[in-house]
Formats: structure tokens, sequence, C-alpha cells
């Protein structure tokens, strides 16, 4: 074929052979350059099998360069020019051959190369097939042609890797397992699309003209890459420095086993070893550890680590969880979906702080006498720092290996979740939609971790340190990070269900609920509505024990105080979005929502009588799932395993999706030791209590350690008073209490905090809008359902709210006054004397909306009583005479 007849346009099209593959990397143009990765040879011969009959089929000229031993790229029914190649010769004269050849065959071409990572075994260096492809690319482009190349992953060094995708157009893994064939593009240089970096399936090899259909369950998508090695991350294709030293002998050593061969070095001594330079430091947890985390899991986390360092205590939390299951249920392991997560190194933090010239800056608001100062300046320094380009390298390698999946980047600092201390929503959580081109999720994922970063001097971070005798201690934040477990419907992702789990339930509402059963907090959606306290909408609280049990009884009581609104990663805005459940859910037919709601027959009924067949009658009860599947079962078991090995009650997290009914995957995204101070007991309620010297009496919920004590102090927002404040003011009032609080750090007083709505809420006009550090001194927190017509107390149970109440052993209560079972003697409080203006003589003006009430500066001989038993669901505080010494 002459030159004239392979001369070639920029509008003319190319092929790969494969119909679904050409619509996903929006078609073949020439120039390009196309990376193929594969685990084993054996999973290309289709794709470039297909690629040699296209060229046929197109009458196009095929050159095939031939230098590897392995099997032919051309199949047999196909024709092209085959040139051999001898890589013995050298570097230099090999691609002299080759340019030459390609310059007599013209434009236009159809290339193919054997596999690169001969040429590395026969040049001696990985740096040379860089070399060869780097030279090898700009040719094709000028010429329009187009080439394939081959490189078996796991075999050549990351740097080589790395100049390779540089140069490439286009970048793409092929997996094989048993589910089938999948392709996950990597770069596709000048084309885009919302599902162009998603891992696909091949719906039928055999069939050149079929389609390939992007992955949306999580779980699959993770059991398909999890294997895949991190060319920048894995130490056995790493320069080797003493970290990843450590891990090649650990690798060698698991090798050795496996080939029956006793290793040269002690497994256990080993595994110990990378567990003291890798695991927190609490020796509870590292006793655990050594007990049920193998020295193969050490690797897995090695393999996907960036930097170097402690992978702080929620990473070991998770990690340990699961291995617990493993070992003990494994019937439960099986139904956890791979774990496929990425862990960025504590030591990356303290380099971080050092080159962008912050660590003085940290060390001062930890200082008791600087605490706090210059907290706002020590911010904008981390958010406005700067990562060097090996680092930011590593973390683009990472997000190509997420393709588009929506990840998560979660605090693990060393204190947090070990065995004392969680530091429950202290430190931040990001979610990354991760949609866009490859600089954008690059750009968002940094700023993600700046501002977990820069979390680590937040206000509350600090205070609880403070309050835990913690300031002097090492506190490095390493990062763990994660893929968003769920599914993608049309433009949206979210888990089925998602919650918080606690072995040991401190939160009892009703008589019948036994503590030691366990309790669940679920939500549809991302499990963000679970673990933060929501100003507008309402949870499901399971009680394991009797799980079918609910704190409304009638259908208008329980839509009421049902989720409404659902979070959700909105893909195509590319960010974390929340909308009405009935404004999304029924547009989507393949959402399974039968096996969460209930139908509302009444309304139902109405509906139809009134000829309205769009609205949406559901209520999302999730009754199905609790009475029709064994979820709740799984979960109550497997949180009794981790019990059981922890000797302590534990706190999760999780999500679930459900395939069909009877089949669903959990993703167990936190386990960590649940600090409950002493077990619920009954008490002996006081009787008799005169009218007048009852301050309230309330029926439920009670929530907390029961107690009968003496109260030295109470802080009560006058209800009425309350409400008609401006927004302004109402955050001045928290801002008040906040430095009541501060007082009583340093007193030792047994505080009672009473006000009117939610304490902690983010919306004044449902309550007052403290930080948990403001009330972190308080002894009984009550709630009164007063303020405006509608509010009622919110049972928060199990957020990080709540978590911070029980681990500080604070007790906590609601009450609504309206409701006869309930007393709220109004008179004492605006009788007794109010000492605001003693504490905080500038603070007068608040004296009308802030009661201060000190227990001795009431009528002599007086004492206020305090009983509250959360098993009955019953209390009362009252006057009674001084008790004797």
């Amino acid at each position: 074929m002459n030159r004239e007849e392979n001369s070639t346009s920029k509008n003319e099209k190319f092929s790969t052979g494969i119909f679904g593959l050409d619509n996903i990397l929006k078609g073949i143009v020439p120039g390009d350059t196309l990376v193929w990765q594969v685990e084993d040879l054996q999973n290309i011969k289709p794709f470039v099998y297909n690629y040699a009959r296209n060229a046929n089929k197109e009458k196009k000229s095929f050159v095939y360069f031939r230098f590897a031993e392995h099997f032919s790229f051309i199949p047999n029914d196909s024709a092209g020019t085959i040139i051999y190649i001898n890589p013995s010769e050298g570097f230099e004269h090999c691609l002299s051959n080759i340019i030459r050849e390609m310059s007599g065959k013209g434009k236009g071409i159809y290339y193919i190369f054997d596999h690169l990572t001969n040429l590395a075994v026969e040049w001696f260096s990985d740096v040379m097939i860089a070399n060869f492809f780097v030279l090898i690319a700009p040719f094709l482009k000028k010429n329009d042609s187009i080439g394939y190349f081959i490189i078996k992953r796991d075999s050549n060094a990351s740097h080589s890797i790395k100049e390779i995708h540089n140069a490439a157009s286009i970048v793409i893994n092929v997996h094989k397992n048993d589910d089938g064939v999948f392709i996950h593009p990597l770069k596709v240089l000048n084309r885009h699309s919302s599902t162009i970096y998603m891992l696909h399936q091949w719906i039928d090899p055999t069939d050149p003209t079929g389609d390939f259909i992007p992955v949306n369950q999580s779980g699959i998508v993770a059991k398909t890459l999890s294997n895949t090695p991190i060319s920048e991350l894995d130490f056995t294709i790493r320069r080797m420095d003493s970290w990843f030293l450590l891990f090649k002998q650990a690798d060698d050593v698991l090798k050795s086993i496996k080939k029956g061969q006793k290793p040269e070095i002690n497994p256990e001594l080993l595994k110990n070893k990378i567990m003291r330079r890798m695991f927190v430091q609490d020796d509870r947890m590292r006793v655990l550890a050594v007990q049920f985390i193998t020295l193969e899991d050490l690797l897995i986390i090695g393999r996907r680590m960036i930097g170097t360092g402690l992978v702080g205590g929620k990473t070991v939390g998770l990690i340990l969880a699961r291995a617990i299951l493993r070992k003990n249920e494994p019937e439960i392991a099986r139904k956890l979906e791979k774990h496929d997560s990425f862990y960025i190194g504590s030591h990356l933090f303290y380099s971080y702080l050092v080159t962008n010239d912050i660590w003085w800056d940290r060390k001062r608001l930890s200082n008791p006498n600087t605490f706090l100062q210059g907290i706002d300046e020590a911010r904008a320094k981390i958010i406005n720092g700067t990562f060097p380009r090996y680092i930011l390298r590593q973390f683009s390698e990472m997000l190509h290996y997420f393709g588009q999946s929506p990840i998560v980047v979660r605090s693990s600092s060393l204190q947090e979740d070990a065995f004392g201390n969680s530091f429950s929503g202290k430190y931040m959580t990001i979610f990354c939609p991760n949609q866009g081109p490859p600089e954008e999720r690059l750009r968002n994922f940094v700023k993600a971790v700046k501002e977990i970063y820069a979390s680590t001097i937040n206000r509350d971070a600090l205070q609880y340190r403070r309050s835990r005798g913690l300031l002097d201690k090492d506190e490095e934040m390493a990062l763990l990070i994660m893929r968003v477990s769920g599914v993608k419907y049309e433009d949206i992702f979210f888990p089925h269900l998602a919650g918080v789990g606690f072995s040991y339930n401190p939160f009892v509402w009703n008589k019948k609920i036994d503590p030691k059963s366990g309790f669940l907090r679920m939500v549809f959606g991302l499990g963000t509505r679970a673990v933060d306290r929501t100003d507008d909408d309402y949870t499901r609280l399971i009680a394991l024990n009797i799980p079918d049990l609910r704190t409304s009884s009638n259908v208008e009581q329980i839509r009421k105080y049902s989720q409404n609104k659902f979070d959700y990663i909105d893909l195509k805005q590319n960010q974390f979005s929340n909308n009405h459940i009935y404004k999304v859910a029924p547009k989507i037919e393949e959402l399974p929502l039968e096996l969460f709601t209930t139908t509302d027959r009444g309304l139902e009924q109405r509906m139809e009588n009134a000829g309205r067949k769009d609205v949406f009658t559901g209520i999302l009860t999730f009754d199905p799932v609790i009475s029709n599947t064994n979820f709740i079962s799984t979960m109550k078991r497997l949180m009794e395993c981790l019990q059981e090995v922890y000797v302590n009650p534990v706190d999760i997290e999780y999500t679930a999706n459900f395939m069909n009914p009877s089949d669903f995957r959990i993703n167990l995204l936190q386990c960590r030791p649940f600090q409950v101070h002493k077990e619920i007991h009954k008490i002996k309620m006081p009787e008799n209590i005169q009218a007048k010297k009852l301050i309230f009496e309330t029926n439920g919920p009670i929530i907390g350690t029961s107690r009968a004590i003496l109260i030295d102090r109470v802080i009560y927002v006058v209800p009425n008073i309350y409400g008609k404040l401006t927004t302004r003011e109402k955050y001045s009032i928290a801002r008040l209490i906040g430095k009541l609080n501060e007082l009583s750090n340093s007193k030792g007083h047994k505080i009672l905090l009473l006000g009117p709505g939610r304490w902690g809420t983010t919306t004044p006009s449902l309550g007052i809008p403290v930080n948990y550090s403001e009330i972190s001194n308080v002894t009984v927190m009550g709630e009164i359902a007063e303020m405006h017509d509608g509010l009622v107390p919110d049972i928060s149970l199990g957020t990080h709210f709540f978590n911070n109440i029980v681990e500080d052993n604070i007790i906590y209560f609601a009450m609504n006054p309206d409701k006869g079972d309930f007393k709220l003697n109004r008179t004492f409080f605006h009788t007794v004397p109010n000492i605001l203006k003693q504490l905080f003589p500038d603070y007068e003006n608040w004296s009308y909306a802030l009661k201060v009430i000190d227990a001795d500066k009431m009528e002599t001989g007086q004492k206020i009583h305090l009983t509250l038993d959360s098993l009955t669901q019953k209390g009362v505080c009252y006057l009674k005479g001084k008790v004797k010494e």
C-alpha cells in the first residue's frame, strides 16, 4: 500500500474494534497512545484481537512489533505486518530500528507493541522502557497513527510507570474475575463524561459489538479493584528506605511461608515490629491487634499507604473489627463489603506543619498559658499550605484508582477512638463526590485533607483534649480514605441504609428496653443524619431486644416523626446534597422502596378519592427490613461479637445495601470502645413531695445513668422570653452559657441545665445553639418542649452530640409541661435569687432571660434534690431541708 493510500486526516475515524469501548472513550483520534495495564497477559487477548481484526475490516495497515516470547497479539484469522526486534542489541539500536520502520509506513497506521516489561528485563532498567515510550508516543502523534502498549501491573518501578502515564493519551486497567471482564480508565486525554473514569463491565466479551455498563454497586467495585497495586505507594516497587524495607521483609516472609519454606525472620516478631511503627500506642488496642491482625493485613495497609507513620485510632479500630469478625464470625464477615481504603500516615501531617511554618503556632495553642491564642491565624495557615510534588503524585495515583467513585476523607488521629477517648465529632469527615476531570478531583481532595488537618485545632477538639489532660500528648493526624458505600441511581449516589450502633444501650426511653441488648440508629441514605444532630428531621431508633418498639404510636405520629429527608452525593452537581424523599425516591424505578417504607393506607385512599396518583404515600419506617429480613439479628450478633473481644461495649458506624430482600452487604465504617461509666440501675423514687416543694416532674425520656444527687447550681433559660429574642440575641445567650460552663470547670459544681427546645441545635428557632464545649461541665441537661407551637424534644440518640453526653456521664431528660404527666413550677424560677449579675456584672441585662440559681444562696436549710431513674423513665426535682452532715 503506497503513502497516498495511507494518508489520513484529523477527521478520520479510528476504532478499538469494540463498539462499547469506543463509546466510553468518546472515540479514538489520530495520535492516540493506549496503555493497557493487566495482571495476567491472557486478559488482554480480546482487546488486542478485536483491535487487529478491526484494522483488517477497515483495510488499514496493521503493524506488530514483536520482541517478547509470549503469545502473539494478532489472532490467527487476522493479517498484519510483524516486525521482529531484538532487545538484546540495546536500547538505542532497537529504538532506531523501530523509528525507521515506522517512518516507512506513513500515516494512519494501527500499531501494537509486545509486553513492555520484557524490554526492562533485557535492558536492566525500568527507566529505559519509560524513555522508550516517551520517545515513541510523539512519533505516533506526528504520524496520526494509533499505538497499543501493554504493561503488566506490579512489574515496573513507580517512577517509570508515572512517566509512561504522563506521556500516554489513554491509560486503562483491565480486570477479570468470576464476575466477568472489567475495564477501568485511569486517563483519557481531552475527553470527559460523567462516567468515563468509573469501573465498567463488558456485558459479553465474545461480542465486539456489545456494550459496557458502569458498575454502580460499591461492593462489586471494591471486590474488583481491591488487589490492584498502586505504583506510587506499593513498597515492593519503590526505592527501599527503612520504612519500605521493613514491609519488603514482611513480603518475603509471607512468600516463604506460602512456599512451605521456613522464613529467615520470625513472622510474629516482624509483625510486632511493624505494629509498633504503624499502630496507635494504646496498650489495650495493641493487645487485641496482635491477637487478631495478621502480617498479611499489615502488608495490605503498607501497599495502600501514602507517607509513613501511624495510621491512627479510627483505622486501627476498623481493621481490628473486620479481623475479629473474620476469625470469630466468618458468616457475618462474608456479608461485609470488600475494604479497599487508603491510608495517609501521621508523619505527613507533621511534615506539612513543619514545611508550612505552622508547627510553633500549633504548639502555642496547646500551651495552657497561651491556650487558643491565635487559633484563627493558625487555621488560615493550614488551609493555605502546600504539599510537595511527590505527595501530590501519590494523591493522584490514589484518585486514579478510585476513578469517579465518591470517596470520603476521614480523620484518624493518634488519640481518636481509643479506650477512654472517642473524640466523637471533634474532627472532620469530608465527602468528596470525586466527579470531573482528574485535576479538579485532585484539587477537591487536597482541599478536604487541609480542612481535616485544620480541624485538629478547632476549639471543641482542643477543649476536649484539655478536659482529659491530653494537651501535652502527641496528637498526630492520620487520614483514612474510604470508598463511599452505596449505589448509583441516575445522577445521585447513596447507600440504602446507614447509621450507628451500640452493643450496650444507654438510651433507655421505655421500660421494656433491655440496655444489654444494644441499640441501632438508622437512616435512609448517607449516614450523616445518623451521626449529626439534624434540626429538620427524625430517624428510626431501634432497641435490639424489641426492634419493633416505636417512640410514636398512631399513623399520624409515625409519619410526623419519621425521616422525611435524606442525604446523598449529587454526581451531576459534584456536591453533597439532600432532598425530601417524596421528591426523589419515587422517580427511581430500580430503588427497592418496599424494603424501607410502609404505605399510609389512609393517605393512599384519600389521594385515590381525589384522583391523585402522583402523591408519595410511603412512610420511611424501615418496618419491612426490621420484620422480614435478618438484618437486625445480624447487626446484633456483629456487635455482640465485637463486645465479647473488646470486653467492653462498642460503638459502630455502618451502611447496608440490598441486592434483594434476602441478600445484603454491610460496610463497617467505624468501631471503637463505647465509654459507658456504669450499668443503668433502678433507684428509689421519693414519695409524698409537697406541691410547693416541687420544682419539676418528668416521665421520660430520660437518657443516661440513673442517679439521685444534690444540685449545686441551676442554669435556666426562660422559655417564653427566649422564644421572643432575635437570632443574634439567642446566640448571645448561648455564648453566656459557655462562660458559665467554663466558670464551673474549676468549681466542681453539680449543674442542672434547663432550657427550651434542643440543646446544641444549629437553628436558634428550635433551641439553644451552644457548642458541646459550652455545656461540657454540666451534670444534668433538660429540654423543655416550649418556645413555639409544635416544638417537641428530639431524642437524637446515637449522634455525636449524645455520644459526648454519655462519655461525659451527663444525664439527659426532656419534658413537655402541656402534658398531664409533666409538671413545671414556674413560680420557683421567678422567685428564687438570680446570681447572674454577681458572676458577670457586664451581663446583668440578660437576667430576665437567663436565671442562675445557686443552692447555697437560697432559703436557709433548703437543698435542691434531683432523682432521675432511666429504667422507669421517671424523674423529680424538689426542695428539701438540709441534709445531715
